[in-house]
């Protein structure tokens, strides 16, 4: 991707709603398109969504546990949320392009270089804490939740969980959401940083108030209990603290290229210098006229 200057070419408020109009056509086109092809296999991608549950109820002794829906309607539109945050999910790196070739050319170049990170980087971070969460995190709170299963016994009944379709998908969405976006703090702070607007005295100073903060955010986010809460509580934490690392390198790294800027600035003053100083060439020869004797 090439990188030019700010475009400072004047054009008109009604220029720019048009190519407005025209960037968001893109973007629901491509989200329709990739939310119909999603459609298409939505049933297989909901089966892979509920394998953790599947896998949960193996390791507790239950193989022929079950998910069921109370509604007709219920599925259906299960699906269809599925399918769009899969169409959301494909789609957002052509969203996000035609959302760059609109603000890029009233972007210097410095911006323009830093937000190029957050639209590539971004997306992976989302990734990978979705990652996180589908293979580490759900299966572990799955394996918590089910152990408040009881199997009949004299006098008593069974206790068992039958999951809903839509709850069960709204839960994993829910962590989805909340790992892929606690994920992009590294990626903030550093961009925070590389402008000037934090430092990693600053992040260092506030440590105490993001330890407090991380646990208030899990217990808005996640569903009321400690072991979700928990279990979203410390990712952020240790990644604020990555985040303090990176903030750390960026102020290394600009204080290097000052340092740099700064020596190169002082050998053109001392050239410079020696150059005014330096004894003008007559254009007379000394003769022998003028010679000591």
């Amino acid at each position: 991707m090439v990188i030019r200057d700010i475009d400072d070419t004047k054009r008109p408020l009604l220029e720019h709603l048009v190519e407005l109009r025209k960037r968001l056509i893109r973007s629901a086109i491509a989200l329709l398109v990739c939310f119909v092809a999603a459609f298409v296999v939505s049933k297989p991608i909901f089966r892979f969504l509920q394998v953790p549950l599947y896998e949960a109820f193996i390791r507790a002794g239950y193989p022929d546990a079950r998910m069921i829906f109370t509604s007709p309607i219920e599925f259906f539109f299960t699906l269809v949320k599925v399918a769009f945050f899969v169409g959301l999910c494909v789609a957002f790196p052509l969203i996000a392009h035609q959302l760059w070739l609109f603000v890029a050319p009233g972007l210097y170049k410095r911006e323009k270089l830093a937000a190029l990170p957050f639209l590539l980087i971004g997306p992976i971070l989302f990734l990978i804490g979705a990652s996180v969460v589908y293979y580490v995190f759900y299966p572990v709170a799955l394996d918590f939740f089910l152990t408040f299963q009881e199997r009949p016994a004299p006098g008593s009944l069974a206790i068992e969980l039958e999951t809903r379709v839509s709850e069960y998908f709204s839960l994993l969405l829910t962590f989805l959401l909340a790992f892929g976006a606690a994920f992009q703090m590294p990626l903030v702070f550093t961009l925070l940083a590389r402008i000037g607007f934090v430092s990693s005295g600053q992040l260092k100073g506030a440590r105490k108030y993001a330890i407090v903060g991380a646990f208030v955010v899990a217990a808005v986010i996640t569903p009321p209990d400690p072991f979700s809460q928990i279990g979203l509580a410390i990712p952020l934490i240790l990644l604020y603290e990555i985040s303090i690392w990176c903030a750390y390198l960026v102020e290394k790294q600009r204080a290097k290229a000052e340092a740099a800027e700064t020596e190169a600035a002082g050998g053109a003053v001392v050239a410079a210098g020696a150059a005014s100083t330096a004894a003008p060439i007559d254009e007379f020869q000394e003769t022998d006229f003028n010679q000591p004797r």
